[in-house]
């Protein structure tokens, strides 16, 4: 009863909060609606609605060319994901998996378009839809841009961003909204300092195209002439492998996760290197595949560091950053150090916004704090080079070239690719609530930098909003996506789960590589796997001797038998590493 009534109490609200904004905004003309009379949602107003298992509410809104559409879906007692049909493009929007939920899109030709809002995982349960507004977009884009702006920044104290755009060398806008820390109401600015995750590999590659440049260094060197504690895997891996992804490493935060790390942790360059070094076994030979790793990139920025006899942070500040007055940037590698006008990073909770807490204390695969003004100065130099010379801008683009002859999209830390037929080089980056893009459309000298500490912001995404606006006239629309065959879907070995004895699969297991061990035990005819700084995983069993977890660092675990068929071990494998050993102790 006492749920009843707080749900009552909760729909009264919310039909209040309805009508409220009805009132404000339903006698407002939107210009932008074709026919509002027969769209299934009217601006304004809240609709309560309950979707059921293996069900998708779609709702149809008429709308006029060059419009800009925001609002919002709250997850009530279900996880939901909207997809938006209509357009050049289907986009999709699935962040937190309770509250708020917003969606944004703009119209290129009137017509019809939808907005499919289904459960995730097919659970049943509730949620609330309402479009928000529906404008036209202003052709100045510096206007366009704010309107975007002010429907992402939302209501009340919340986490935001800062975003920059230069044309030309010229920085043509900049703003920031939200907070850059909670607890002391601080606004982001364009001045915020963020940690901005892996968009720092592009200066990291940066580093190494300059020691090349200087005949310090080969692409093709062995990395172990400089990193000798590395395994000797029968095959170079050189320092090209490094900058595409191609090494066949394995993942260090797949690697540290597993090994018992939480990655709020302080993780520190030499417990990453010591880690690293201990691998005897790669994903794939190298060359032969591209998997993104940031292994490679703190191999890289150790390199630097051995080749110059500096620390990275301290090569970077004087070959790079203070060249190009970038007055506010740094790599990161001292978690205790303090940085002022610092963002911190924040996710969102049922209960509200909680800290993502984030205490790296190493380098190259990530790290660099900087504000998108200076991002700005970097970008810049691309066009007008301060730093480098054509021969590292050369490499920069470089793509690699698999051992199959494929050549792949990824150069020195970005990726190099086409949106609408435009030439894009990009990077993204993520880590704890930190959400952060770099997008240059180097033909048209236009970069676009976005910052967020919120982990639902999509930063991205928002990136090519802005491009949108400033590059209406040139933008052409995206070629049709190809068909890929689909894949024959390889069924599951039979398997009845009451012929199996999870009893065969109990006990300790240890991996040297990791220096690490599990205990799998089984409970409630369940197989569980126990580690001193994680909390339990349970296994799901998918075939002989085959278990997924939920869990992203072990999501398969394969049980390995002896001649007599005891198990008397098992390989992990997850996203950043295969089948990592763990041999079983008696």
């Amino acid at each position: 009863m006492l749920y009843l009534d707080k749900l009552s109490m909760l729909m009264k609200t919310l039909v209040a909060i309805a009508l409220a904004l009805c009132s404000m905004t339903c006698s407002r003309k939107q210009v932008s609606l074709l026919d509002e009379g027969n769209s299934d949602l009217k601006t304004g107003i809240l609709q309560m609605r309950t979707l059921k298992v293996h069900q998708a509410d779609t709702f149809r809104l008429q709308l006029d060319k060059n419009a800009f559409v925001a609002g919002k879906a709250d997850q009530q007692t279900v996880d939901v994901a909207i997809t938006i049909l209509g357009g050049p493009e289907t986009l999709h929007f699935d962040g937190p998996a309770t509250g708020e939920e917003p969606f944004y899109f703009e119209t290129k030709t009137a017509g019809e378009y939808e907005i499919v809002v289904a459960p995730l995982e097919d659970k049943p349960g509730n949620y609330t839809i309402m479009v928000n507004s529906v404008d036209p977009i202003p052709a100045d884009p510096v206007q366009a841009t704010d309107q975007l702006l002010k429907v992402l920044a939302g209501t009340g104290k919340r986490p935001g961003a800062a975003v920059s755009v230069v044309k030309d060398g010229q920085l043509v806008y900049t703003s920031g909204f939200g907070y850059a820390d909670l607890q002391y109401d601080i606004p982001i600015t364009s001045k915020t300092i963020f940690h901005i995750a892996s968009v720092s590999k592009q200066f990291t590659s940066f580093a190494i195209a300059m020691l090349v440049d200087q005949g310090k260094i080969s692409l093709d060197d062995d990395i172990r002439k400089y990193l000798p504690e590395m395994h000797d895997f029968g095959t170079p891996i050189t320092i090209n492998h490094l900058v595409h992804h191609t090494s066949g490493l394995r993942d260090q935060w797949n690697l540290l996760a597993l090994a018992g790390w939480r990655l709020d942790d302080v993780i520190t360059q030499n417990q990453i290197m010591r880690v690293v070094s201990r691998q005897r076994e790669l994903n794939f030979n190298p060359g032969d595949e591209y998997h993104y790793c940031n292994t490679g990139f703190t191999l890289m920025a150790e390199i630097v560091s051995r080749v110059s006899g500096q620390s990275f942070p301290d090569w970077t500040m004087e070959n790079i950053f203070k060249p190009l007055h970038m007055d506010h940037t740094l790599f990161y590698n001292d978690h205790e150090k303090i940085v002022p006008n610092r963002a911190y990073s924040y996710h969102v909770t049922p209960k509200g916004f909680k800290k993502s807490v984030l205490s790296y204390a190493n380098v190259g695969a990530t790290s660099l704090f900087t504000t998108v003004d200076d991002l700005g100065l970097w970008a810049t130099n691309f066009d007008k080079m301060t730093v480098g010379n054509e021969h590292v801008m050369k490499m920069m683009n470089q793509r690699f070239v698999l051992n199959k002859g494929d050549t792949i999209d990824y150069a020195f830390g970005h990726w190099i690719r086409q949106y609408k037929g435009l030439e894009t080089i990009s990077h993204s980056g993520s880590d704890a609530g930190y959400r952060t893009f770099l997008l240059r459309f180097p033909d048209q000298h236009l970069s676009i930098s976005v910052f967020s500490n919120l982990a639902s912001f999509n930063a991205g995404g928002t990136s090519y909003l802005i491009a949108n606006r400033f590059l209406r006239d040139k933008l052409g629309n995206d070629p049709p996506k190809k068909q890929e065959p689909k894949k024959e879907e390889q069924s599951e070995p039979s398997f009845d789960k009451g012929s199996i004895r999870l009893q065969d699969y109990g006990g300790t297991f240890y991996s040297d590589e990791l220096q690490t061990a599990y205990t799998m035990i089984v409970a409630n005819d369940t197989l569980t796997a126990q580690h001193q700084r994680h909390d339990d995983i349970k296994l799901i069993p998918k075939g002989p001797d085959i278990f997924n977890s939920s869990m992203w660092f072990m999501e398969k675990v394969t049980f390995v038998r002896d001649s007599k068929g005891k198990v008397d071990g098992m390989k992990v494998s997850n996203w950043g590493g295969r089948n990592l050993k763990f041999s079983k102790h008696q």
